[in-house]
């Protein structure tokens, strides 16, 4: 097997006030959260939006890393799409630049569909990248997209794709699936997107995680991610965190901890946390690492 995924940040999307995506604040982010242990960047996952951004927007945030000197090779673009060929076209300019992965979720929008219509769908992306298609990380995340990627889907594809299919992200929150996950396709990169059973998961097999956790508490997050060290103050932080919507709790957190309230700003429909929200959190998190881990 090649080297550990480890730690990748989901790194959330700036925005200024006109709504445009604020990328020399990204990319100086990016390059933070790189010198603060992840290995490598999510770009447009969950926590950074990655639905309400636009193929043209993408490309633009792609050369911009690029250009500010992040190598490609710590690039992971998610895509988060329901058209097959929305979601080749997402993944190709990514790929096209060299980068390390796609995270990719299924589509969403027609709900209760069976595992025949997922394999085809991911066929369909597939078949649209031809030679280009490689090191896809599938996207089990159904609190979002309300598809539980199966086991037996996940079999078919790593062996329809080899090579194509590399790993899943399992973001369920389901500590029995994940595990499950790990005993079928162990082989497979597997990354946890839920903190709280990282640890555990990185012990018996697990490669590391893409963590939205990671914008303001990498340190931590990579003691988990690499080492499968168990640490009491992050699973209790998530306990906070979802306590509130997440993806702008997330952002207070990175302008809490950078003092830049540009980070406030989501873009719609989604809406910021309010003083007293971010307030709690700071509080939350101020309580719970004020000390060591046990």
């Amino acid at each position: 097997m090649a080297s550990r995924f480890g730690l990748s940040v989901a790194l959330t999307t700036p925005f200024d006030a006109s709504g445009q995506i604020a990328i020399p604040l990204m990319t100086a982010h990016a390059k933070t959260c790189l010198g603060a242990g992840c290995g490598s960047v999510t770009l447009f996952g969950t926590t950074g939006e990655g639905a309400s951004i636009g193929t043209a927007e993408r490309r633009a945030v792609i050369d911009a890393m690029l250009a500010a000197g992040i190598p490609a090779s710590q690039l992971v673009a998610g895509v988060l799409v329901d058209a097959a060929d929305d979601a080749a076209e997402q993944s190709r300019h990514a790929l096209q630049h060299g980068a390390r992965n796609i995270l990719l979720a299924p589509p969403s929008y027609f709900k209760n569909v069976g595992d025949d219509g997922l394999f085809g769908w991911f066929a369909a992306v597939f078949a649209a990248l031809g030679p280009l298609a490689r090191d896809v990380l599938l996207y089990n995340i159904p609190s979002v997209t309300a598809v539980k990627l199966s086991l037996d889907l996940i079999g078919r594809l790593r062996a329809a794709f080899p090579g194509v299919v590399v790993g899943v992200k399992d973001s369920g929150g389901d500590w029995a699936y994940s595990e499950a996950l790990l005993k079928a396709h162990g082989d497979l990169v597997i990354l946890i997107g839920d903190e709280r059973h990282l640890a555990q998961a990185v012990r018996i097999g697990g490669q590391g995680a893409i963590s939205g956790m990671a914008n303001f508490a990498a340190g931590e997050l990579r003691a988990m991610a690499e080492n499968g060290r168990d640490d009491p103050r992050v699973e209790g932080f998530v306990l906070e965190l979802l306590k509130h919507p997440v993806i702008p709790a997330v952002k207070a957190m990175v302008a809490r901890k950078t003092g830049d309230e540009r980070w406030l700003t989501v873009r719609p429909p989604l809406e910021p946390v309010a003083l007293r929200e971010r307030q709690q959190l700071g509080a939350a998190y101020d309580r719970l690492f004020a000390t060591e881990p046990a």
